[in-house]
C-alpha cells in the first residue's frame, strides 16, 4: 500500500521488483487530500501532522471513540462519504470527501477551533475507513501473507493503528519504514532507484563523488 502527496495505490508485489498495480486513485492521493482539507482549515502546510492532531482531540474527548473500520462507527456529529468504498475495484477517491469538508466548512457561521477538531475527526476517519476496507479486500482476494506500507502518509499514527490491527486478525504480516524515512521523499527514491540499478546492472561499480558538475 503506497500513500503519499502524490500516490495512493495498492501494488502486488510477486517476486523481487515485480510489480503490478492493481488499484490507485481516481483522482487526489491521499497526501493531497489532507493537505488540501487543512488548507480549508486555515492549517499550515504539510497538512497531515496538523489533520492529525486535531483528530486527536476529538477522539480523546469524552464522546470520542477509537478509529478504524475494524470497530464499527465512530463517534461525530458529522458523516463524511466514503468514496469508492464499495466499488468493485480497489481504486481510490478522495476528491469527493475534500468537497464535502470543504461545503460543510462553507454552511459554518464560525469555524471555532472544537468544529475544525471535529472535521479533521471525521475526515481522518473516512480516509482510514477507505484505505483498511480495499486493503483488507485485496489481501482476501490475492491470498497476501505480507504488507507493506510506504509514502509519507504511512507516519499517520492511526492509519498504522487501523491497518495493524486489520492485519493481526487476518494474520497477515505488517511492515512499516522508520517514521523519519516515511518523511524523506530523497530517501525513498534513492533507495528503490538503487535497487532498479542494482537489478540491471549487477556488476556495476559504484562510487559516490559529491562534487560533480551538472554540465
Amino acid at each position: 500500500l503506497l500513500i503519499s502527496g502524490g500516490h495512493t495505490e495498492l501494488v502486488l508485489v510477486k517476486k523481487h521488483l515485480k510489480y503490478e498495480v492493481i488499484g490507485e486513485t481516481v483522482d487526489d492521493a491521499v497526501g493531497e487530500a489532507f493537505d488540501k482539507v487543512a488548507r480549508i482549515l486555515g492549517l499550515p502546510y504539510p497538512g497531515g501532522p496538523h489533520i492529525a492532531r486535531l483528530a486527536k482531540q476529538t477522539r480523546k474527548s469524552p464522546q470520542g471513540r477509537t478509529l478504524g473500520i475494524q470497530k464499527g462507527p465512530t463517534f461525530s456529529r458529522l458523516s463524511f462519504p466514503r468514496p469508492m468504498i464499495h466499488s468493485q475495484n480497489f481504486n481510490f477517491s478522495f476528491s469527493g470527501l475534500k468537497t464535502a469538508v470543504l461545503y460543510f466548512t462553507q454552511k459554518q457561521k464560525t469555524l471555532t477551533d472544537k468544529i475544525k477538531s471535529e472535521i479533521a475527526h471525521e475526515f481522518q476517519n473516512a480516509v482510514v475507513d477507505v484505505l483498511v476496507h480495499k486493503t483488507q479486500k485485496a489481501i482476501e482476494k490475492y491470498k497476501i501473507k505480507t504488507l507493506i506500507v510506504g509514502g509519507g502518509v504511512s507516519a499517520n499514527t492511526e492509519i498504522k493503528r487501523a491497518l495493524t490491527t486489520m492485519t493481526r486478525d487476518k494474520k497477515v504480516k505488517i511492515l512499516f519504514p522508520d517514521k523519519k524515512l516515511a518523511m524523506d521523499n530523497a530517501v525513498m527514491i534513492g533507495i528503490a532507484g538503487f535497487f532498479r540499478l542494482k537489478d540491471a546492472r549487477k556488476n556495476l561499480k559504484m562510487k559516490a563523488v559529491g562534487n560533480l558538475r551538472l554540465d
